[in-house]
């Protein structure tokens, strides 16, 4: 890994009507040519992204959309992808041209606030449009910071710069621990890494980069080994066993019988419920497999838009697992990437991927959704370690989600 990966950088979403200037702002502050600016109002059809290094926060990922006002029947497309950034914008830019403080910009506000995401107002041409008191007085008691700026004579571009670092989420600032809390300096951990079809040639899954990066960074060790090297890496350590062993969740039968009981055990995506999702949501969404019947369906819901291969885990694996142990046929949808449905009503579970390659801010607005319509959902590792028996095993490093599961608290 040369770069970091898209999941890991603070989303920074620039919102406003059409011609406001967004993509001229996100040249300016990108200091490149990113986004194609024209005098057309409409010229941004797609969001736009800008993957950068914007120190001293680090790597952040700037998305500019398309006109909240666009019009016909291909601008209210334009809209629906546009508001979709909202579900993983973890910082907000709302950008007007005219001085005001007006009804798109406050909804483009009530929606990003919804979700407690942090807002910043960019009032753009202010050289031939200086901002009304009006909208100053409003903001200021709204508690909305708010900048001036004209890309054309570069001014308040520091500004805005300096108030991205002074709005940042503090869960970006201090972003929470893949494993860190699991072990101690000194300690050891086993990764059982299957290598199948889906680890190309010369790399691991990202998941797994990612978790043996925390443990380097919380002064533990780590051991990495195939499924069919466990048992023997065990005996190696018998006199002083490994604090944790985390697994993938296809090997999860066999690691668990090989793994004595009295060494914690669990898996990467379990590991990724909670440092991308919500844990206890999850372990409660797993608990509702027992209400499925035949002929219910369940979304399917993978973050990022791999091409799948046979026995795929998503596909192919988790419904004939689930299948199999309802003893009966269930219907599966399965959505990709950023994409959503709206509707979840016809839904009795969502099974949500480990999210490697979203925030997690996009995974809380999903788990929100699915609340919202009273639905539960999920996580691959959770349900996988549900349907195989191995629930209360893979939930033991966890005592709170362990504890959340034995109260058998509903959604």
């Amino acid at each position: 890994m040369t770069t970091a990966p898209k999941s890991m950088r603070l989303h920074i979403g620039i919102f406003g009507r059409r011609n406001v200037g967004k993509s001229s702002l996100l040249n300016a502050i990108t200091r490149q040519q990113v986004s194609i600016v024209s005098d057309t109002a409409g010229t941004t059809t797609d969001p736009v992204e800008k993957p950068m290094e914007f120190l001293p926060l680090g790597p952040v990922l700037f998305i500019d959309t398309a006109g909240v006002d666009d019009v016909g029947s291909l601008g209210e497309l334009r809209i629906k992808k546009t508001k979709r950034i909202f579900d993983r914008t973890e910082l907000g830019i709302i950008v007007s041209d005219n001085g005001q403080w007006g009804p798109f910009e406050k909804s483009i506000y009530q929606e990003l606030t919804a979700s407690n995401t942090p807002v910043i107002a960019v009032f753009n041409k202010s050289d031939i449009a200086p901002v009304q008191q009006a909208a100053k007085t409003e903001l200021k008691a709204n508690g909305i910071p708010y900048v001036e700026t004209s890309v054309i004579r570069q001014k308040g571009i520091l500004d805005l710069r300096q108030e991205i670092i002074k709005n940042a989420p503090e869960s970006f600032v201090n972003y929470s621990t893949i494993m860190g809390d699991l072990v101690s300096p000194g300690d050891l951990a086993v990764l059982v890494v299957p290598i199948d079809k889906e680890a190309p040639k010369g790399r691991l899954i990202l998941p797994q980069v990612q978790s043996i990066r925390d443990l380097l960074d919380h002064d533990a060790y780590c051991v990495v080994v195939k499924e069919r090297e466990l048992a023997d890496v065990l005996k190696r350590f018998e006199n002083n066993p490994p604090k944790i062993v985390v697994t993938d969740s296809q090997a999860f039968l066999k690691v668990a019988a090989e793994t004595p009981d009295k060494i914690p055990m669990t898996s990467f995506s379990i590991l990724f419920a909670r440092y991308k999702g919500d844990l206890n949501t999850f372990v409660n969404g797993a608990a509702s497999i027992e209400k499925l019947k035949a002929g219910d369906k369940v979304l399917i819901a993978e973050s990022c838009s791999h091409h799948p291969i046979a026995d795929d885990i998503g596909r192919v694996k988790i419904p004939r697992w689930m299948q199999q142990y309802i003893g009966g046929e269930l219907q599966f949808d399965t959505y990709q990437g950023n994409d959503f449905p709206e509707n979840l009503a016809n839904y009795k579970l969502v099974v949500q991927c480990g999210g490697c390659m979203t925030n997690r801010r996009q995974v809380l607005s999903r788990i929100e959704h699915c609340r919202k319509n009273g639905v539960p959902i999920t996580n691959y590792g959770v349900a996988i370690a549900y349907i195989l028996g191995i629930f209360e095993r893979a939930l033991r490093p966890f005592a709170g989600g362990l504890d959340y599961f034995r109260k058998g608290v509903e959604i």
